[in-house]
């Protein structure tokens, strides 16, 4: 009792309620269990699936990873995965993260410290590239191919348009706010934010704030010291 009595003298001074810890507890609990779980079904279908996969990287609920084969999928260190409703903030996730890539030259990478919530990227016959620590809000779409040639339109289910496809690159330290649509032949520079809601159908420079439909730059950013320092020298 006499290492209790300290416990309890700390829950009262922060005003700790039976109901409050109660709620605290049904928080952490599910987080812990899974993110666990999340992360070994990870490792498990990325060693069977022929995917690489980084160290320290976690997932949080189910990410579905779809390789054909010929298609690559590289994911790099300390990258997080959330797929679960009970790990999103402000939005509910539509569905889990989803990676696919076709056959023989399709790709994708995320690079280091990553983090994605509900994301879909699907590479199907060019790649699509993440730079390290970029930020996808829930629910958003990340594609290089619109899965259908758009003309004539009497052969759109048959005609694959595979030679209209594109690959997408996000530079480092992008942030793609919720349920942005990410669509072919993008280039994001690095730093830039992307506004919620917004589908990006061409090239957004770096540090730069943008958003709509078609997404349109709102806003400069200035570079942070060290680039800007990195400039100045090579100058």
């Amino acid at each position: 009792m006499s290492h209790f009595a300290p416990f309890l003298q700390k829950i009262r001074k922060h005003g700790l309620t039976p109901a409050n810890v109660i709620c605290y507890l049904s928080q952490r609990c599910p987080f812990a269990v899974g993110l666990f779980w999340g992360t070994l079904r990870l490792r498990l279908k990325a060693a069977l699936f022929g995917v690489s996969l980084g160290e320290k990287t976690t997932a949080h609920g189910t990410v579905c990873l779809m390789r054909w084969p010929g298609g690559v999928i590289h994911i790099g260190n300390r990258v997080h995965f959330i797929s679960s409703w009970r790990r999103a903030t402000a939005s509910s996730l539509c569905a889990p993260v989803k990676l696919r890539v076709f056959g023989q030259g399709s790709s994708i990478s995320i690079g280091d410290g990553c983090e994605l919530s509900g994301t879909s990227i699907t590479a199907r016959s060019t790649s699509i590239r993440l730079g390290k620590n970029v930020l996808v809000g829930p629910n958003s779409v990340i594609t290089d191919s619109d899965f259908h040639a758009p003309w004539p339109c009497t052969a759109r289910s048959e005609n694959p348009g595979t030679e209209r496809d594109r690959e997408v690159v996000i530079s480092d330290y992008v942030w793609i706010g919720m349920r942005c649509i990410i669509l072919k032949g993008v280039h994001i520079g690095t730093g830039a934010v992307i506004g919620a809601g917004s589908v990006v159908t061409r090239d957004i420079p770096p540090y730069s704030v943008a958003c709509g439909n078609p997404c349109r730059v709102v806003k400069q950013l200035a570079p942070p010291v060290a680039e800007k320092q990195g400039l100045q020298d090579r100058v």
